[in-house]
């Protein structure tokens, strides 16, 4: 459960700051030991991310709108946005639809597939997982649709693959406190993989990820993350990283592509409908942990960004199970 609002520590720079807040929620992780020849189709899965981990073997991915991409043992492959693809041995393979093919349940959180047509091997780990913070939606809208690395070094490669041996691990013997265990072991590979593609990617200087990297403008956002409940204006925002209030308002409306009034109510907003969707916090309790000071006033500003009542939203998340 998303605590509100989560306290992180000042670091030394304001994008070190915000991938500190992604922590992901697993859905699923599957083991798959797969052989030629053999396809999968993966549905689409809405607000969650997907990725694979060819630890023998290779395989073929394609996902619509992207040029299919060979994937080699020990390469780690993302897709982002949760958009469904196919995998396969070689492209001309038939492809079955992935909850038609049986797998052996060995927990809530994870299944072993024995799939193909007997051929040469191909072993995969794969999950389904989501990130529970606004600033991994934030990080996400600006990823590629897929995700490729595959220059893992002898040092990357040994530690994914004690990664993955623990996560087979705490699956098959169900201790207590595995699937924390599970779940963290996927934060560091899937992040890992993320901190790559911001290192190398020209993409990754542009847009939001610029601005957290800006001296003035990421520190403004780094506020913004820390304590979304302030009584922040663009004047108080442009004197907390030394700028005029017209300068700053420019500055930050240029990099970030919308202006810092606009920003710090979809931020909270984003926060609040985590919130309704993940807890039964009240809506006062909501309102004033977000820097409202009315319950009303709260929720004419979530109509406003979402078009529904937060109340609507809660009963949503309550009807599909959702809500804890």
């Amino acid at each position: 459960m998303t605590t509100l609002p989560r306290e992180i520590p000042t670091l030394t720079d304001p994008l070190g700051e915000t991938l500190h807040l992604l922590r992901l929620n697993g859905s699923f992780y599957c083991r798959s030991e797969l052989t030629a020849p053999w396809g999968v189709e993966m549905p689409a899965f809405d607000d969650y991310m997907m990725f694979h981990i060819v630890t023998a073997g290779h395989c073929w991915l394609e996902v619509e709108g992207e040029a299919p991409r060979l994937l080699q043992q020990g390469s780690l492959t993302l897709v982002p946005r949760g958009n469904g693809h196919r995998i396969r041995s070689s492209p001309e393979v038939t492809v079955e639809p992935l909850f038609e093919i049986p797998v052996e349940r060995v927990s809530e959180r994870y299944e072993v597939m024995r799939y193909g047509g007997g051929g040469a091997l191909t072993q995969l780990t794969c999950g389904v997982v989501s990130f529970d913070h606004q600033a991994g939606q934030q990080l996400i809208a600006q990823l590629p649709g897929i995700l490729q690395i595959d220059s893992l070094d002898d040092e990357d490669g040994s530690w994914l693959q004690s990664s993955l041996r623990f996560i087979a691990r705490e699956a098959r013997e169900l201790r207590p406190g595995g699937e924390t265990v599970i779940t963290h072991l996927a934060d560091i590979i899937i992040i890992q993989a993320i901190r790559s593609w911001i290192d190398t990617a020209p993409e990754a200087n542009r847009g939001w990820l610029a601005a957290l990297r800006d001296n003035h403008v990421g520190r403004a956002l780094a506020a913004i993350h820390r304590q979304p409940e302030k009584d922040w204006t663009v004047a108080s925002l442009a004197k907390e990283v030394g700028m005029s209030r017209s300068g700053f308002s420019a500055r930050f409306t240029q990099l970030v592509g919308e202006s810092a009034k606009h920003y710090l109510t979809q931020w909270r907003m984003q926060l609040a409908r985590a919130q309704l969707q993940e807890s039964s916090v009240s809506l006062t309790r909501l309102a004033e942990g977000l820097g409202y000071r009315s319950e009303a006033a709260f929720c004419r500003a979530f109509k406003r960004v979402f078009g529904v009542p937060p109340g609507r939203v809660r009963q949503t998340a309550a009807n599909t199970g959702r809500t804890k």
